[in-house]
């Protein structure tokens, strides 16, 4: 019993494996936010190219000598409200105060 109360050998391990899983999770949190700001960025060019798309077509009239005629057609397309390009920015971190607030 008493070899089992001084043997330490245990403690040695678990300390350093809570060490090393602390700066894998602080690694993953830094790491899993970069990627979620690549992804939103990437998101964003997307929306910016699918956005810049021109949707506008023009359509001549079609017509024959006595028999037949169809009229032209034309849409324009005008820009969005939210066409402009970098629209998703990133933010600081900000320090919560004691209050909660």
């Amino acid at each position: 019993m008493k070899n089992l109360i001084n043997d330490e050998a245990g403690f040695v391990v678990s300390a350093e494996l809570i060490l090393i899983a602390t700066i894998v999770v602080l690694g993953l949190v830094v790491g899993l936010a970069e990627v979620r700001q690549a992804v939103s960025e990437e998101l964003e060019d997307v929306a910016a190219a699918i956005g810049s798309l021109n949707q506008g077509y023009c359509l001549n009239g079609l017509h024959s000598t006595n028999k037949a005629h169809t009229n032209g057609s034309h849409f324009q397309d005008h820009a969005d409200f939210c066409d402009n390009e970098n629209d998703i920015v990133g933010t600081d971190a900000v320090r919560e105060s004691s209050n909660g607030y």
